[in-house]
């Protein structure tokens, strides 16, 4: 997928601030028009240490289609729950190019509403 020149140049700045320790790790989110992604990173030792998607099948099945709010809260749920079981209960939440808003919000409340702090 080939992002505008816009997009890269906001998330290249937004990047910059933004970087996860194996302490306070970073939750990455991209957003498509059909579905959301998050996962949460250490940039330091460049790992993926939990993930959720709106591809998953036991999403697919609560909600249908994955670019909804509701889907969004879902995963932001889902995506608490496996944190916590790995012992990650800070983070820190990179939003990308995407503003504050909608899918991006509802994700964010989904996860601070099931127990992460950031």
């Amino acid at each position: 997928m080939k992002l505008s020149k816009k997009i890269l140049k906001k998330r290249k700045s937004t990047r910059g601030l933004i970087k996860g320790t194996k302490e306070k790790p970073r939750l990455s989110v991209f957003r498509s028009n059909l579905h959301i992604y998050a996962q949460i990173v250490d940039d330091i030792n460049f790992n993926t240490l939990v993930s959720c998607s709106s591809i998953e099948s036991e999403i697919r099945k609560e909600v249908g289609k994955g670019n909804t709010c509701q889907a969004a809260k879902l995963i932001g749920q889902k995506l608490a729950e496996r944190s916590l079981k790995n012992n990650i209960k800070h983070i820190i939440f990179d939003r990308g190019p995407y503003i504050y808003h909608g899918r991006i919000k509802a994700l964010a409340e989904g996860a601070r509403a099931a127990g992460l702090n950031f």
